[in-house]
């Protein structure tokens, strides 16, 4: 049985920064993962994807230059360092994994992961 538990969000000021985990249960090696994160009457959006084949991160451009995402296999977790936190990056954020690669550009739509966490908060205040 495949599960994603996360962990990490909290409650931070403008500038500050956060890490979020993410250890996968049943699951991680050829396994493509992404962050994704859902704000309060805002369609969920893809923050950060890694694919299976070890073939780089890619991440969306409200995010480049200030998330890192990454992933240690040896402890079958996720990551997201998330630095110069803004107001608007307020949401619950979910990791999301599929065994499947997704089809070419669609790293960001959440209808190509089968497996989803179950999220945690992450409030940043001006």
């Amino acid at each position: 049985q495949v599960q994603l538990v996360e962990s990490g969000g909290g409650s931070v000021q403008a500038g500050e920064s956060l890490t979020l985990r993410c250890v996968v249960f049943g699951l991680m090696d050829g396994v493509s993962m992404a962050w994704f994160r859902q704000a309060p009457g805002k369609e969920r959006e893809g923050v950060a994807g890694m694919d299976s084949a070890g073939g780089g991160t890619i991440y969306a451009d409200s995010v480049k230059g200030r998330f890192t995402a990454s992933r240690d296999s040896a402890e079958n977790t996720l990551y997201l360092q998330m630095n110069s936190l803004k107001p608007e990056d307020t949401a619950r954020y979910y990791c999301a994994a599929e065994s499947n690669c997704p089809s070419p550009g669609t790293w960001d739509s959440p209808s190509q992961y089968r497996w989803w966490g179950q999220g945690t908060q992450v409030t940043v205040s001006s």
